[in-house]
């Protein structure tokens, strides 16, 4: 499968001798410019297909150069692997090669995820790639196995979320380039976790997005949020195709990812016999078993289509799994009784039973929001299939003021979230600061250089939140000052009830991985029932003589619980109101005793959890 990629762009041997391909099918004659060290103009050679090559000695690494297409401007290389003046500037011949320590590196089973979403450029004071190496000890300790990173791609300035990538091969010369990402990879598998890398393969940024005037990369048949979409089946789709295949081969070989997290799928459209994520799907799974490593591919998309994740045989593409927004929304309104915008459809505690019991909550019936029906049932999908969460980049990030769940809810309502989610049977995932209750948004940053599209940023945005009806005054999303609100602020881990929050995520953690009933992602053998009235739940798991049972109350009162257990005796081992969790530290049930039935009682913004069949 290297040949999918190898072909294109810059192909260093060694010596000073350099090959260099690239698909041009619209220019009539390609030369490379080489601008440093020596300037020096050289024509390439068609090789078929629209592709050009060449290959030339005196071209040392670090060397840059440009494309020119039917003698016009310079441009940078589509398939640049360095851009270390920005998304304008020449391209940088870069070493493969690299001095790997993860020989052996396996990677976990996809039930084994615990995902840690993050933000290279305000994770740290630094906002690099190996200022992010120093903090892999404590997320290891913490409980996680993946360090998902957001998008990486070369951006236009040097802050951005990454979802303005124009340069898709070229890891952020501000976050530290090729090797800043490969130290950070192997870093990682040192300590025993994965790396998620997000990648954004349905639209390019609107500054330094060059690729139209090499190829047929975009069609007007279809349209996105952010302009025409990427031509995946229309004429001279095959290179555009290549393109991103060999993009997502090139992240799992040459930089050892080990899963990537496709995004906004619902903007990808593609109506040929072999579809693109079908194609993506193969690949990447033929390649993972020639190098000998689990690797996986992740959905984001909001169409509530199982066929993503279904293997072909089903009809579907055989993606690994997918982000399950539904469980997101049912918790959130659950928590703040927000109910503009997507939250118009939820609200309700049979919402987060049936995105418990089943993943979806929305399975064809009909949705407000979309004034139509939505989706279909995931009830027969199984359950490594779906990645939830009580908080991410997007639900965060996209709020006027960027303001987590940590400044919206409760201290005690932050814990019944985290619950929630990990207890689930689900792959659970964290955003960065959200386990020490982080108060500094999440803003949306930029920093194009172009004021009239800095214009229509701040324009987009104000029009985007007119749906939610929220207050206050729009952060600037090109201002330093708002990235730089956006940082996370690591030595309140340490403090007070954020060191608390801190040890309580870790503890359920390791519940998570020690207690049977809980590792095991199984949605038949659990069972829910919610109570509407007080805005109860009460979730059943088991596995061979492990059991739990978890009582959750979302409301402001005292509530009693009925629900079904097996004759016994049952212990209490998770009280989320304990002192030591910075709770109000009332004592609840130690002991629960059933014989088929029982009654919990259980405080206000707090969930218990009891287990049964062990010598207490």
């Amino acid at each position: 499968m290297r040949e999918v990629y190898a072909g294109l762009g810059p192909c260093y041997f060694g010596g000073g001798v350099c090959r260099f391909c690239v698909w041009a099918p619209q220019a009539g004659r390609v030369e490379v410019h080489l601008v440093a060290p020596l300037d020096r103009i050289e024509p390439m050679k068609p090789c078929g297909d629209g592709y050009f090559e060449i290959e030339l000695k005196g071209v040392p690494v670090g060397s840059l150069y440009f494309y020119r297409l039917d003698g016009g401007d310079d441009r940078p290389d589509p398939t640049s692997r360095s851009q270390p003046q920005g998304v304008h500037g020449p391209s940088e011949v870069v070493e493969a090669a690299y001095p790997w320590t993860d020989m052996g590196w396996f990677g976990p089973a996809l039930r084994d995820y615990v995902i840690y979403e993050l933000h290279v450029g305000t994770y740290t004071p630094e906002g690099t790639f190996d200022a992010v190496i120093g903090h892999l000890p404590e997320l290891r300790e913490l409980g996680i196995t993946a360090v998902e990173l957001l998008p990486v791609a070369e951006t236009p300035g040097w802050r951005n979320w990454g979802y303005d990538g124009v340069d898709l091969w070229a890891p952020h010369s501000g976050y530290g380039g090729p090797d800043g990402l490969k130290r950070l990879v192997d870093a990682c598998h040192a300590h025993g976790m994965a790396v998620v890398l997000d990648v954004v393969y349905n639209h390019l940024g609107p500054e330094g997005n060059y690729l139209g005037r090499f190829g047929p990369y975009f069609t007007d048949t279809y349209r996105t949020p952010w302009g025409p979409a990427v031509n995946f089946d229309g004429a001279g789709s095959d290179g555009v195709r290549r393109f991103i295949v060999g993009n997502a081969l090139y992240w799992i070989d040459q930089f050892h990812v080990d899963a990537l997290r496709l995004d906004a799928l619902h903007a990808i459209f593609d109506r040929s016999a072999y579809h693109i994520f079908a194609e993506l799907a193969d690949a990447v799974h033929e390649l993972g078993e020639k190098i000998g490593r689990r690797v996986y591919l992740f959905a984001e998309t909001t169409l509530n289509d199982t066929r993503l994740v279904r293997p072909r045989e089903q009809g579907g593409h055989n993606l690994d799994a997918q982000w399950n927004d539904d469980f997101h929304h049912a918790v959130h309104t659950l928590l703040t009784g927000e109910n503009k915008g997507y939250y118009e459809d939820f609200g309700s505690m049979g919402d987060l039973v049936k995105a418990l019991r089943e993943g979806y909550v929305y399975t064809g019936q009909y949705s407000r929001f979309r004034g139509r029906r939505h989706g279909h049932s995931s009830r027969d999908v199984p359950a490594r299939k779906f990645v939830v969460c009580a908080q991410n980049h997007d639900q965060v990030g996209n709020r006027m003021q960027g303001d987590r769940l940590t400044t919206i809810v409760s201290h005690e309502e932050l814990k019944l979230a985290a619950g929630v989610t990990i207890l689930s049977p689900y792959l659970p995932l964290l955003f960065m600061g959200e386990e020490w209750a982080e108060p500094a948004p999440f803003l949306y940053f930029v920093s194009h250089g172009d004021p009239e599209l800095v214009q229509a940023v701040r324009k987009g945005r104000a029009e985007e939140f007119a749906q939610f009806k929220w207050e206050g005054e729009l952060p600037d999303p090109q201002s330093e000052e708002t990235f730089n609100r956006s940082k996370v602020n690591h030595a309140l881990k340490g403090e007070g009830r954020h060191r608390q929050l801190r040890d309580f995520y870790r503890h359920l953690l390791r519940l998570r991985r020690e207690v049977r009933a809980l590792c095991e992602m199984d949605k038949e053998h659990m069972d829910v029932v919610g109570f509407e009235g007080n805005r109860t739940l009460a979730m059943r798991r088991w596995a061979g003589n492990s059991e739990i049972v978890m009582a959750a109350n979302f409301g402001k009162a005292p509530a009693t619980i009925k629900v079904a257990l097996p004759e016994g005796t049952w212990r209490l081992i998770v009280d989320s109101a304990d002192a030591k969790w910075g709770g109000p530290g009332e004592r609840a049930q130690q002991h629960v005793e059933s014989k088929g039935d029982a009654q919990i009682e259980i405080g206000p913004e707090r969930f218990l959890v009891y287990e049964k069949g062990k010598d207490f």
